[in-house]
Order: C-alpha cells, then sequence, then structure tokens
C-alpha cells in the first residue's frame, strides 16, 4: 500500500515536472514566435549607420552590431537567423533610426537594400583634397578615384581632358548609394554639370565666344579670389576687361596654384615658370586651378560692365577696383600699409608675451584676468 502510494506520488511529480516543462517551451516558443513575426527585436542608437565593406557572415554581423551599440539577444538573433534562413549579408550603408524586427533587419542586409546618403562637395578645393574629400564619404579610397579620373574612355565618353574634368565638379551635395564605383560617380557628375550648366548656358557661351572649359577655368580664379559671392561678377568684369584687350590676367590665384599652396604672395613667386602663371602668360591658363561654385560659374558668364583693370585686396576681405595703374598703387600702398601695422601689432603683442612668460606673474597674483577685466560691463 505505500509502495503503490508513493509510485502514484512519483507520476503524479513526473507528470507535473513534464507539464512545468511543456509549459516552458511553450512559452518560450510562444515568446519567440511572437518576437520573431514582431518589430522591435533589435533595437540601434538614434540614426545608427551600418557599413558593411564586404559580404560577411551572421558572427561578423553581430561584431558588426556590438561596435555600433545595437541592443539586442544574441542566442535569440542567432536562432532568428536560422528559422528565417538569412546567414550571408552584402555590402552596403544601412540606416536604423528605431526598433526593428528580425525579418525587415536581416532581409534588408541580405538583399542589400541600403540607404543613399547626401554626398558633399565643397568648393575651392585642391585637386588632391577634392579627390580626398569624395573618397572619404564613399566606400572607395582615393586612388580608386584618381585612377578613374584619368580614364581616358570615360574621358573620351564627355569629350574632355582629365584637367578639364575638374571644373566639371559642381560643388552640391547629391544623393548617391555609398557603393557606388568611382566611375558610376563620375558619370553622375558629369550628368549634372551638363544638365545644369553646359546645356542651360550653351547659347550664352556661344555669344561670349567662350567654350565650357574656359568659362570653368575663368569661374576657378574668380573663386579662389573672391571671399564673397556678391563680388565676383565685379571681379569677372576686370577679368573680361583684361582678356579683351589682351592683357595679361596677373590673378594671384594662378600663382598659388602654380606655387602649389594657398599662401601669401612674395616678389619671387610671381617669377615662376609655370603654364598657369598668368603674369608670364597671356590669355587664359591650359585648364581650372579648383571646382568652382554656381555662383563662380554665373560670374564668369555674365560679369559687371565697368572699365576697372586693376584690384587690391582690401582689410575687410573685399577688393579695392582702380581704372589707372595710378589710382591702383595708390590703393596698393595703403594695403601694404596695413599689412605692415598688422604685422607690428602682432610682433609687439608676441613679444610682451614672450616677455610676461619669462618674467612670470607677480607675487600673489595669478596668471588669470584681474577682477573687472574680460567681455562683461560693469555697473
Amino acid at each position: 500500500m505505500i509502495i503503490s502510494n508513493f509510485n502514484h506520488l512519483r507520476a503524479r511529480e513526473w507528470a507535473l515536472a513534464a507539464l512545468i516543462l511543456l509549459l516552458s517551451f511553450l512559452l518560450v516558443f510562444v515568446s519567440r514566435t511572437w518576437r520573431l513575426q514582431g518589430d522591435s527585436a533589435i533595437t540601434p542608437t538614434a540614426d545608427t549607420v551600418l557599413l558593411i565593406h564586404e559580404g560577411i557572415d551572421l558572427e561578423e554581423l553581430i561584431g558588426l552590431m556590438d561596435e555600433n551599440g545595437f541592443e539586442y539577444r544574441p542566442d535569440e538573433l542567432r536562432w532568428a537567423s536560422v528559422i528565417l534562413g538569412w546567414r550571408r549579408f552584402s555590402q552596403g550603408r544601412y540606416v536604423f533610426d528605431g526598433p526593428v524586427g528580425y525579418q525587415d533587419f536581416f532581409s534588408k542586409l541580405a538583399l542589400g537594400l541600403q540607404d543613399p546618403m547626401m554626398l558633399r562637395i565643397p568648393p575651392g578645393a585642391s585637386k588632391d583634397a577634392l579627390k580626398e574629400r569624395i573618397a572619404a564619404q564613399m566606400q572607395f579610397e582615393t586612388p580608386e578615384l584618381a585612377d578613374a579620373m584619368r580614364d581616358t574612355s570615360l574621358l573620351n565618353q564627355y569629350g574632355i581632358s582629365a584637367h578639364q574634368l575638374y571644373g566639371r565638379i559642381l560643388p552640391d551635395s547629391y544623393e548617391v548609394y555609398w557603393t557606388s564605383t568611382p566611375h558610376r560617380l563620375l558619370e553622375r557628375l558629369l550628368s549634372e554639370f551638363d544638365s545644369r550648366v553646359a546645356e542651360p548656358y550653351a547659347d550664352r557661351m556661344r555669344e561670349l565666344g567662350r567654350s565650357v572649359d574656359e568659362i570653368t577655368t575663368l569661374a576657378s580664379i574668380i573663386e579662389w579670389e573672391a571671399r564673397f559671392d556678391d563680388e565676383k561678377p565685379a571681379i569677372s568684369g576686370l577679368y573680361w576687361n583684361r582678356l579683351n584687350r589682351r592683357w595679361r590676367l596677373q590673378a594671384d590665384p594662378t600663382v598659388n596654384y602654380a606655387k602649389g599652396e594657398r599662401s601669401r604672395l612674395v616678389f619671387a613667386d610671381y617669377r615662376i615658370d609655370h603654364p598657369y602663371n598668368t603674369y608670364r602668360i597671356h590669355g587664359l591658363p591650359p585648364g581650372p586651378i579648383t571646382n568652382p561654385s554656381f555662383a563662380s560659374i554665373r560670374a564668369a558668364l555674365y560679369p559687371d560692365e565697368h572699365n576697372y583693370m586693376f584690384m587690391v585686396a582690401r582689410p575687410d576681405g573685399r577688393h579695392g577696383f582702380s581704372q589707372t595703374y595710378a589710382e591702383h598703387r595708390r590703393k596698393s600702398r595703403e594695403w601694404t600699409d596695413w599689412l605692415r601695422e598688422q604685422r607690428r601689432i602682432r610682433e609687439a603683442a608676441e613679444r610682451e608675451e614672450a616677455l610676461r612668460q619669462e618674467v612670470g606673474p607677480a607675487p600673489g597674483q595669478t596668471s588669470g584676468p584681474a577682477p573687472g577685466d574680460g567681455s562683461g560691463s560693469e555697473d
């Protein structure tokens, strides 16, 4: 009787244990199935950008997710990958701006449904800086872009040379895919230039008697000369006056280009023997010195009409224009006098600072400002 009761008790315990195990299994199964079909199994940080440089497997994806701060359940993620059948994930740039379910997450990466990005191209960059700036935002490297910019098949397609290509990279923001090849990107940029500049202003260029590349070359000089867009048409008018009278342009930006850096010029720089040095050659240089903005291109196409032949920089960043050389000499002296005064002030401040560092603060005084000094006002 005791043995029978014991066996009966054991059977009930086993049944209860089995029931608990079954319920636990069902609970996990239902929970995972619900999460498998749900839309919040994976939580990224705000606006997370996931960059996959080449095809990867699940474990590599998990490492990438950890690096980018995704919140998820690793074991459940692996289970979901097996159940849903997603094992390999494509290269691309993927943006996640909120919680996402397993199916949407895996399918987006596996099918390569990447998100476009905004490629930002600044104006007035040097050739090397421009290539580096573009490549830094894309998947390809700078040397790959440099090779594409020298590719004769691409250049012949658009009827241009390598140095002319540079002036046709219009500064703007472009919606592109991160994995775009250098060739595909350049085709996009050249097509944009044709549709926004070459075609709409073809009649104006014929009216001026200048080619597209002559206009971009002049615009590139304006780009480096002018700090303010509203002054560009006046500067353009001065250059056109010189070209029409067959004077040398004598444009300082071309000397900077020949020198290889944008720095203050000295007398010897103007004597540099270089095909772009417009103090030594007549007419326009062989090609653009930078990628001009649309404002500079417009200024080259529509210059102000005036009789100015000379200009010199002013302290406010603009230019003083002159019709005669005598007037130009006077304004140039004012500019050089201002430069000397600024140098004198700077050197005096440097001497004072050096003396202060050598002597040190007075006894009982810190190196900070005295009470009442600074930008505030006292009542």
